[in-house]
């Protein structure tokens, strides 16, 4: 199919995880550019902080993205607060854990997978009417390169971000023929707190490192700031891509499981090794 252009500059839209990272840069960046932007978290100090920075229209809204009939009610509150037609509805909050598939304990996994999974799909069932109805707008989900790759210690947090890829996906085709897309977005290492928020009990590599100690390496491997990756998130949508890779790393993640679907961890964890190895080196200066 041809891709659709679909400009965001001076057009509503609707972000969650909106109090920090991605989605207060996507905030950020599509409110300098002139966008209406509705924001929701469950973070109100950091949604409020959020809200501070825009320059623009701004409607905010504590939400826990789990509930989904308060997504319902929110969708009604943006659809009343909407002047023009809503281009794109980000569905992007997130959370992350830590554990071996052994140790996981089933409450976790639950946590994570009503916020990271239910949440998409919530947000998607809440606002997929008002596209719907006026035939245009996006509807952006968030899924990872754990999207895309399995990783060990990550089942709960892969198990959600491979099942948002296949929902959004699914969408997209029974979309075909309207005037809405479904995109789905892989994020690679980016600068967030999402690791210093994480559920991580023990060191799931039985290595003995503190939860700071972990958030302090995942960091060092990063490759992208939240500000880049709104800004490629943002001009993938515009393009109609529907599918966005977001940093030089999901770009190698993606290749190599195109290239070895079954052994593309032989390099990854190779690649990943060494990067800790730097970033240890580097805490020890």
């Amino acid at each position: 199919m041809p891709r659709t252009s679909r400009p965001l500059s001076g057009r509503p839209v609707m972000i969650t995880g909106a109090a920090s990272g991605i989605g207060r840069g996507l905030a950020q960046l599509l409110s300098r550019r002139g966008s209406p932007v509705a924001i929701a978290d469950i973070d109100a100090d950091g949604l409020k902080q959020t809200a501070a920075t825009l320059s623009g229209p701004v409607l905010t809204r504590v939400l826990d993205v789990r509930d989904a009939a308060d997504q319902l009610a929110f969708a009604g509150e943006v659809r009343e607060w909407l002047t023009a037609p809503l281009a794109a509805v980000f569905n992007n909050a997130g959370v992350a854990l830590g554990s071996s598939v052994a140790d996981a304990l089933p409450e976790d996994d639950e946590w994570l997978r009503q916020i990271n999974f239910d949440g998409v799909v919530n947000g998607t069932r809440a606002f997929l009417p008002i596209l719907l109805e006026q035939d245009s707008g996006a509807i952006v989900n968030t899924s990872s390169v754990y999207g895309l790759a399995g990783m060990p210690y990550q089942s709960a947090y892969c198990a959600a971000k491979f099942a948002v890829r296949g929902f959004t996906e699914a969408l997209r085709h029974e979309l075909r023929g309207t005037g809405v897309s479904a995109v789905t977005v892989h994020p690679g290492g980016i600068t967030t707190n999402i690791a210093r928020s994480a559920r991580i009990r023990t060191d799931p590599e039985g290595l003995g490192r503190t939860k700071d100690q972990l958030a302090d390496e995942f960091e060092a491997m990063t490759m992208t700031s939240p500000e880049k990756a709104a800004e490629i998130i943002c001009g993938g949508v515009e393009k109609g891509k529907a599918r966005i890779l977001v940093g030089p790393d999901a770009h190698l993640f993606d290749i190599l499981t195109r290239v070895t679907p079954t052994h593309y961890y032989d390099v990854l964890g190779f690649v990943m090794a060494r990067a800790r190895g730097r970033a240890a080196k580097g805490a020890g200066k």
